[in-house]
């Protein structure tokens, strides 16, 4: 009897088990049910498409016959590809770390604040809604030879500078990038400091550490998953510069803002679809060779 009362619980346990695991599989497959849509939308529009632009990329535009490496050869000795190359990796490997580091700064200030947060977040939005026709008038008004700041200049005995004639373009493109992104950064970087328990800070606190110390012990790696977040979004949304760039400078801006997506834009227009198509697989070769090395790295850290 006794044993027969001990084995009961055991056979109920051992019965509730398939159930509950039944369960979970249930809701895998709901879940992977849930994702088919829009694993099938990135075959369908991004996968298949990109494939064909593979192929295309090792044959000739006109005829369509196997060319093997020549279409790659002609972009990489094209000095116009170089160009634009070397200013999209320049303009990559400047905006992204002072966007990275900038964004970070507002987003520890905004969080400490205990008055007027939801203001400031609000004003830091506000050029993530603003459409880009609407960016160009303020690009104009500001930069224009005869814009605000020339005359600002004139009135100070200084020269006018011709922004968008000149190098000055390039930071002109850069200040562009960071106004757009840093309150959409912000705002992200806000997410994860919220996520930090604010007992890990108080018990630092009593330990006798600094504002500084819990920055750099605590908020920091904490705020790691979030970094590789927000470094990807970063580098993917400093290839939307473009719009801006050709709406202000046209197809043939100065040359130390020509990006590759400006070349992309003349070829297409020329017909060239072989060069587009084997610059595009090196470009998507880089980004994702660059994602890759960004993953392999917070990996190594987590």
């Amino acid at each position: 009897m006794g044993k027969t009362g001990r084995s009961a619980p055991l056979q109920r346990s051992r019965q509730k088990r398939p159930l509950f695991k039944n369960r979970i599989e249930k809701r895998e497959l709901a879940g992977l049910l849930f994702l088919l849509p829009g694993f099938a939308g990135v075959l369908c529009f991004a996968f298949l498409p990109f494939l064909e632009v593979v192929k295309r990329s090792f044959q000739s535009a006109v005829t369509a016959q196997w060319v093997g490496l020549k279409n790659y050869r002609e972009v990489f000795d094209n000095a116009a590809f170089r160009m634009a190359a070397g200013n999209t990796l320049r303009f990559t490997f400047i905006c992204i770390p002072l966007l990275v580091v900038i964004s970070l700064a507002l987003a520890v200030i905004l969080q400490k604040l205990r008055m007027g947060k939801n203001t400031l977040k609000g004003m830091f939005l506000v050029p993530v809604a603003v459409p880009a026709a609407s960016v160009v008038l303020v690009w104009k008004a500001l930069f224009h030879t005869n814009g605000l700041i020339n005359t600002m200049l004139e009135r100070f005995g200084a020269e006018k500078v011709s922004w968008m004639g000149s190098g000055a373009a390039f930071s002109v493109l850069v200040i562009s990038y960071l106004w757009k992104n840093i309150g959409y950064d912000m705002i992200l970087w806000m997410a994860g400091l919220a996520g930090i328990p604010t007992a890990i800070y108080e018990a630092a606190r009593v330990d006798g550490a600094g504002e500084w110390q819990c920055f750099l012990k605590i908020t920091l790696p904490n705020l790691k998953p979030a970094l590789y977040t927000i470094s990807v979004l970063s580098f993917l949304n400093s290839f939307k510069v473009f719009r801006e760039a050709w709406l202000v400078a046209g197809d043939y801006p100065h040359q130390s803002m020509y990006l590759i997506q400006h070349l992309y834009n003349n070829w297409f227009r020329e017909l060239s679809f072989d060069k587009i198509a084997a610059a595009a697989v090196i470009n998507a070769a880089l980004v994702f060779g660059l994602i890759l090395l960004l993953q392999r790295a917070w990996d190594s850290e987590v």
